[in-house]
């Protein structure tokens, strides 16, 4: 399973490239009640949206919360089961902006079904899309409170760690090809938002591979990665002792549902994100004044 949702994670973001990027707007007060969500991160932002009850199929690893165990799946990150889909005779697909094929969404248009996608780049699109769910399924003021609460719970974490001092983080999503994300990628924005500088903010690309002298050479003081990938994401690193992070022993893991899924429980990955660079500073500075 952990192999599963970290090839998944890759795929996803390999897919940024070659997605839609112009979400069909449709009726703005139009009211769908039996909806198919094309990724598991759709399917947690309906649930979120107080909408559970209008999905009628998920994709596949829709695993939160425990009740969209119990749904029809009907595909995966490339292929949608079209018999599955006839049987279910959903009003609305939801696709993922960032995850689902656009060759995938074109086809299910052409084939007669309505179909939004919905954006999660950034920490602020989790809020649009709950909001969005709410006009689409007729919870409005579900969806706003979830919305709401979501975007004061960052603000009060963002406050906490306001005014911490500066710490370089190298986010790693996969080692093997080596991927990283850029400064408009919400990891990136937990990483700001508790007060440290991801390394590879300057990147183009939402998801670039980057090398792993490019890693060497910016000497990240930390270094993070999934649960899914276990501590042994940081053995390839051990041959450059002399890099920051190796020097304060600074390899943190983040819990992989929540930092993988742009959904609420990204606040969970806030606070494990700030709580790992509080460490983190702590032994920087402890490794600083041993040498002094």
């Amino acid at each position: 399973m952990r192999r599963c949702r970290s090839y998944l994670t890759i795929v996803a973001l390999i897919c940024l490239c070659a997605c839609s990027d112009t979400p069909d707007p449709g009726p703005a007060d139009a009211r769908y009640s039996r909806i198919v969500a094309l990724a598991p991160n759709l399917t947690e932002l309906v649930f979120a949206a107080g909408a559970g009850d209008t999905l009628v199929g998920v994709s596949a690893h829709s695993d939160y919360p425990p009740a969209a165990r119990e749904l029809p799946i009907v595909g995966d990150a490339f292929t949608v089961d079209q018999e599955q889909l006839a049987l279910l005779q959903p009003d609305l697909l939801l696709a993922w902006q960032s995850g689902t094929p656009a060759h995938v969404i074109d086809e299910l248009r052409d084939m007669g079904h309505r179909v939004e996608t919905i954006p999660t780049r950034n920490l602020a699109d989790v809020a649009t899309a709950l909001r969005r769910i709410g006009e689409l399924t007729g919870r409005k003021e579900k969806a706003s409170i979830a919305a709401g609460a979501y975007v004061d719970r960052l603000g009060s974490i963002e406050q906490r760690y306001a005014g911490q001092e500066d710490i370089r983080v190298f986010y790693q999503v996969s080692d093997r090809p080596l991927y990283t994300v850029n400064a408009e990628h919400y990891v990136s924005e937990l990483i700001h938002l508790c007060g440290g500088s991801n390394v590879f903010a300057d990147l183009n690309e939402l998801a670039p591979t980057v090398d792993v002298e490019a890693v060497v050479e910016r000497d990240p003081e930390v270094m993070l990665a999934s649960t899914d990938a276990g501590m042994q994401a940081f053995d390839e690193w051990e041959r450059w002792p002399h890099l920051a992070a190796n020097r304060y022993q600074n390899h943190f893991l983040m819990p992989a549902d929540e930092i993988g899924r742009a959904t609420p429980r990204l606040v969970r990955a806030a606070l494990a994100v700030c709580d790992a660079l509080q460490v983190a500073r702590k032994k920087r500075a402890d490794a600083l004044a041993a040498t002094e």
